[in-house]
């Protein structure tokens, strides 16, 4: 079993900035990819932004664009996401996702809780 952990979530001003972490643990032989997404209130999940393994660039998607920045410590199977000049609409749950292959072979596709962002003033 893959496990996510995320922190890093929390209040902020319009204008301000966050940084999230979401740390992979088990028995991760490697990864492919590793994602950030988000779900407002009433509203679909959806994506963020992604990193991905083998030099394919960084995926953003076009709100965030310029103000977000993915970037991950391979050595600790963590993924962050730094959010600058933070929106009231960057308001959600953010979820991140890792997918990649245990030691057993076997590929694994997992989701962390979910860390809250609320912007406002």
């Amino acid at each position: 079993q893959v496990q996510l952990v995320e922190s890093g979530g929390g209040w902020v001003q319009p204008g301000g900035s966050l940084r999230l972490s979401c740390a992979a643990s088990g028995r991760i032989f490697s990864i492919n990819s590793m994602g950030w997404y988000r779900q407002a209130p009433g509203k679909q999940r959806e994506f963020v932004a992604r990193i991905f393994s083998g030099g394919r660039p960084n995926s953003y998607s076009g709100s965030v664009q310029g103000r977000f920045t993915i970037s991950r410590d391979n050595a600790k199977d963590t993924v962050y996401l730094q959010m600058n000049n933070l929106k009231p609409d960057d308001t959600a749950a953010y979820y991140c996702n890792i997918d990649g292959r245990r030691f057993d072979r076997s590929d694994f596709d997992s989701w962390g809780q979910g860390t809250p962002v609320t912007v406002s003033s």
